[in-house]
């Protein structure tokens, strides 16, 4: 797309990537109310490990490069005079959910309030955050009316192209996973299209309307959902049966249409919260989603079972409970990845300390400060040896391969519980 002048509003694990990837072919500034982040972004670092420091390296540059006309370049900024001479806006901020697992829009209201203070006419603003049906011309669209005073599809369009980024995987990056846009007009649909198609190089999908590609975005998580939901509940089964679900998951995946899903624990931003948008949604047309929420409550529990698997491993072992060591090897919400947001090994964590045992967290990946500040929970610098009556694999980072878990164990009794399915079953007492 010529004389695209972008203006990406949040610098987290999606915006950051997808800033850096266009500022190699346009004028980019990326924005974020966040001046910690914005600080060390300026200074060449990227806390979430998305993106390699040389690669952001060559991308910054000190001035504004929407002002100075420049052919292309990434500058941060959290003034929003900076992404006033924009004409595209990309808005990537988290929506999250409440307590109560009601969508939160907060984030993505309060952003479309920003940009609509600096919108002009023929603007397009362009939203990636995973939200239910109809929230970009229903919730998103009006408030940039109110703010701006311009007119949608007059003076100002909108497209929807939902974020498909993998934290932590850098295989399947930004430009490297095919991607939907839509537009609010025929014309604008073919502009947001083009645009993406400049980078991303594994190609597009165009959808007929921004409705289909927010529907398409929330059902590819809440299948993914509600297929983990269906092993967890065969572990479940499994595990009262004796019968271990690994090796019978092993088993049927010989035939070619199986589905390679696993059991574990279900979090983050996406996978554990966006079927929560489809049902609200559904609800609201009168629709009770019964087997969207049915995995959701079967998934959310399931840092629970984790844990009464381990205490009566223990009581079976005739270890002392209350006041036991219990080692918790992870805590971010997947693997190889620095991000705990919506972590449920926390729930794991919560559930022991229920019991009263004594649980360190060890996580080379977690910053000690987030995880206070989140769950109010403490981590370790170092697991001491021979210290734990149990140890619990929750997550299955690289670090963890070459530990001899074994030897943290405080004697030969110890129980170990592998949550992940990765340790040789020879040291281990449990898993899903």
């Amino acid at each position: 797309m010529e004389n695209a002048k972008i203006a990406l509003i949040g610098l987290g694990y999606v915006g950051l990537p997808l800033a850096v990837e266009f500022a190699a072919r346009y004028p980019v500034v990326g924005f974020d109310i966040k001046e910690e982040r914005v600080a060390e972004l300026r200074d060449g670092r990227d806390s979430t490990l998305e993106v390699e420091e040389a690669r952001l390296a060559t991308m910054l540059t000190s001035a504004n490069p929407l002002d100075a006309n420049a052919e292309r370049g990434l500058f941060i900024s959290s003034d929003i005079a900076d992404i006033a001479n924009a004409n595209i806006y990309i808005i990537t901020v988290p929506t999250p959910t409440d307590k109560h697992n009601r969508p939160v829009l907060t984030p993505l209201i309060k952003a479309s309030e920003t940009v609509g203070k600096v919108l002009r006419k023929g603007d397009i603003v362009i939203y990636e955050s995973t939200v239910y049906p109809g929230a970009t011309e229903e919730d998103c669209v009006p408030v940039l009316e109110r703010v701006s005073g311009l007119v949608f599809n007059q003076d100002f369009f909108a497209g929807y192209s939902p974020e498909r980024i993998n934290p932590g995987d850098k295989e399947h990056t930004v430009t490297r996973i095919r991607k939907v846009t839509s537009g609010s007009t025929p014309e604008t649909a073919r502009k947001v299209d083009a645009l993406y198609s400049s980078v991303i190089t594994a190609g597009t999908h165009l959808a007929s309307s921004i409705r289909v590609a927010e529907a398409a975005k929330v059902i590819e998580n809440s299948q993914r959902d509600i297929n983990i939901a269906f092993v967890n509940e065969l572990a479940k089964i499994f595990n009262l049966m004796g019968i271990d679900t690994h090796e019978v998951l092993e088993a049927a995946g010989t035939k070619w249409n199986f589905l390679p899903f696993r059991p574990g624990l279900v979090g983050g931003h996406c996978i554990g919260v966006d079927p929560y948008y489809l049902a609200q949604k559904a609800q609201e047309y009168g629709y009770h989603p019964e087997i969207i929420l049915a995995g959701r409550r079967l998934n959310d529990n399931m840092g629970r079972y984790v844990a009464s698997e381990v205490i009566k491993l223990m009581i079976s072992k005739d270890l002392k409970v209350k006041g036991a060591k219990v080692l918790m090897l992870g805590i971010t919400f997947k693997e190889n990845c620095p991000d705990i947001r919506n972590t449920r090994a926390v729930d794991i964590v919560s559930e022991l300390q229920q019991y009263g045992v004594e649980v360190h967290i060890f996580d080379p990946w977690a910053k000690p400060e987030e995880v206070r500040h989140e769950y109010g929970m403490e981590c370790i610098e170092s697991p001491a040896k021979e210290s734990y009556e149990a140890i619990v694999l929750a997550v299955a980072h690289t670090a963890f391969a070459g530990m001899q878990i074994r030897s943290y164990c405080s004697s030969p009794n110890a129980v170990v519980y592998d949550v992940k399915g990765v340790l040789d079953t020879s040291d281990i007492d449990g898993r899903l």
